[in-house]
């Protein structure tokens, strides 16, 4: 025979939906269309099972939801494993729990799921709001937990969150010293699976034309820089990444062998170094990003023959690593495989190009004088710099050079990469960042991705490698300053439709904000987010923990955390005010309290009437009220009329002698 649901009542069976609601919510974008209907329907259903006394559902019944729910899964996911796939089987999970949920144990269970729900939410974003998110939902699934306690409903919502406040503030001094002194290790202890790392944006090591002017729109941070000294001026800031090689007329690739590191690159520097420190995002990929030129990778990567610098693993958390860079430098290596495929056109294609840098070849087979030309080119005809550029259907080097004469700067770079190679100069095209603004609350740089950039390198005799920008021809101001001045005056990144200057005071204060809130965010990913070995032994240094080995933080970590929990036992066990009251008699004190402000104490002897009586004597005025409150506290704290509880505390809170 099906049974009636015994447990909870309605009181905690609503504190425990509220706390998978909150928990489940930010998983919304991450779900199937049919997993949060379903988990709304069965909480539904569960309520109304407990509010109106219905049966729980039979055995058979709940076996083939849980089939169905494995069903929609394989075919919504194609897999029951991986983060997406294993979110969405928990939250299914629990509200079949709760459909079935008919104790105390199950009722528990089902709260210490929705602690490792919150969990799983990181494993999507660990950004401030989300953690601030996720410690108010920890407050109220412990407060869950205090109310699956609270058989005869005695406590209050407040006095509920206030004692789930207390136990998690009473936690915190040792999850702080847990979090400082537990032993750090190189990457973590397990690895995530790939699906985790999916939405990962950023520059592809391919180029059609159209893809980078896409990205330079996107205002997520790429990397942040913290230089030991003075910063470049944004003309010099170009931050390397792919390059590429091979080209079909229309999409550009690496087509490089990337296997061959060169331990100390050909690198000929002139002028003074910086110095400085790159908090790299997630990307999905292995290139790190430098200021042309570094000298060297850093110890987990390698510097390729093209001067790329790779991981020795895809980026998939963020990372830092300290660089030195010359702005002014000659790269002079060229193998013979690079010269080969720095001059390879695909045949058949860009005939228009092909004969303009033919034109310039006779008139001055010159290498230096060709490329002078060509920049000369792009200044003086009309081209335009624009984010927008029209389609390129067929020829996009021909149609773009001599028909639209429109586009940004991966136009711009790829063009002059083909003129070069028509006219027998080795070229390649390079991607990466171009720029980045200056927050002056930290004082370090902030890259976006709306500053991906794409320029050009040539390769002279006695010069090597050399750098040309031919976007600085058409949009100088893009490269002296920036994006921002080179996009149209009605771009806006707040999405409004009033046009600002970029001068008002409106601007000001939202860049203010901004660069408040990026500073904070930086100190949450250096100290938080990427508080790692090296970062422990800082701080432990700092401490005046220096050279401290695994050895000596455990035993540090142990006597820190005996001590505490002594002190802390020793405290509540010798403490004289530790009484333990029931919530009426915190209300009834509280009135014997305001009446105390006005002369009238309670004495040690006295009981509620005899109180009462003494006090009406003495202020006639407060007569009635003095004894609707005591009667309302002797129905409630000796008839056990808890319904009475909700009056009592009402008249206490406005009683104002």
């Amino acid at each position: 025979m099906k049974a009636v649901p015994l447990f909870p009542s309605t009181s905690p069976l609503l504190w425990l939906m509220t706390t998978l609601i909150l928990v489940v919510l930010p998983h919304i974008f991450h779900l199937a269309w049919w997993i949060l209907p379903a988990f709304f329907a069965l909480l539904l259903w569960r309520y109304l099972m407990t509010r109106r006394q219905w049966r729980l559902p039979g055995l058979r019944l709940q076996f083939s939801f849980a089939l169905l729910a494995l069903l929609g899964m394989s075919l919504s996911y194609g897999t029951w494993f991986g983060r997406d796939a294993s979110v969405a089987l928990l939250v299914v999970l629990c509200g079949l729990k709760l459909l079935e949920m008919n104790s105390r144990r199950d009722a528990l269970l089902l709260c210490f799921l929705s602690y490792f729900l919150i969990i799983t939410n990181f494993l999507y974003s660990q950004s401030i709001p989300t953690a601030l998110y996720m410690g108010i939902v920890m407050l109220v699934a412990t407060a869950t937990l205090i109310s699956l306690s609270d058989d005869n409903n005695r406590l209050s919502t407040r006095q509920r969150l206030r004692l789930s406040g207390t136990l998690l503030a009473q936690a915190l001094p040792l999850m702080v010293v847990l979090f400082i002194l537990f032993p750090r290790v190189v990457g973590p202890f397990w690895s995530l699976p790939k699906d985790a790392h999916s939405g990962i944006t950023g520059l592809s090591d391919s180029l059609s034309l159209g893809n980078v002017s896409q990205l330079s729109l996107s205002d997520e941070v790429a990397f942040r820089v913290k230089f030991d000294g003075d910063i470049p001026p944004s003309s010099q800031r170009y931050w390397r990444g792919p390059v590429l090689w091979w080209t079909n007329g229309r999409d550009w690739k690496s087509g490089f062998q990337q296997n061959q590191a060169v331990g100390q690159i050909n690198l000929h520097a002139t002028g003074q170094p910086f110095d400085y420190t790159i908090t790299l995002e997630p990307h999905n990929e292995r290139w790190l990003f430098a200021l042309e030129l570094p000298t060297q990778a850093p110890s987990y990567g390698k510097m390729i023959p093209d001067y790329q610098m790779l991981a020795n693993f895809p980026v998939q958390q963020r990372i830092r690593y300290q660089l030195r860079s010359y702005t002014n430098y000659r790269a002079d290596t060229l193998t013979l495989s690079q010269y080969r495929l720095a001059l390879r056109l695909p045949r058949g294609k860009h005939p228009r190009t092909r004969a303009l840098a033919d034109q310039w070849l006779q008139e001055n087979p010159h290498p230096e004088t060709i490329v002078q030309r060509a920049i000369q080119h792009f200044n003086q005809e009309p081209f335009t710099y624009t984010y927008t550029p029209p389609l390129l259907l067929n020829d996009p080097v021909d149609e773009f050079l001599f028909e639209t004469q429109q586009g940004f700067c991966e136009h711009y770079a790829v063009a002059f990469t083909v003129l070069m190679r028509a006219a027998g100069i080795p070229a390649r095209v390079v991607t990466g960042y171009l720029g980045g603004s200056v927050n002056p609350i930290g004082n370090y740089l902030i890259v976006r991705q709306r500053d991906a950039h794409a320029w050009s390198e040539v390769w002279l005799q006695d010069k090597g490698w050399v750098r040309i920008d031919p976007t600085n021809a058409v949009a100088p101001e893009r490269v002296e300053q920036g994006i921002e001045t080179a996009l149209p005056t009605e771009f806006n990144p707040l999405g409004l439709e009033v046009n600002w200057g970029k001068d008002s005071t409106v601007v000001k204060i939202w860049q203010q904000l901004r660069n408040r809130w990026d500073a904070i965010n930086n100190d949450w990913n250096q100290w938080v987010l990427g508080y790692d070995p090296a970062r422990q032994k800082q701080l432990l240094s700092r401490l005046g923990l220096k050279g401290m080995d695994w050895y000596g933080m455990t035993i540090t970590l142990t006597v820190v955390i005996a001590v505490f929990l002594l002190c802390y036992a020793a405290w509540m066990f010798l403490r004289p005010q530790l009484v333990v009251r029931d919530p009426v008699q915190q209300i009834y004190l509280r009135f014997c309290k305001k009446l105390a402000r006005h002369g009238l104490h309670r004495l040690p002897h006295e009981g509620p009437l005899m109180f009462a009586a003494r006090s009406c004597a003495a202020r006639p005025d407060l007569a009635v009220p003095i004894q609707q409150i005591v009667e309302l506290y002797v129905q409630t704290r000796y008839r056990s009329q808890l319904q009475t509880l909700p009056q009592l505390r009402m008249a206490v809170r406005h009683f104002r002698p």
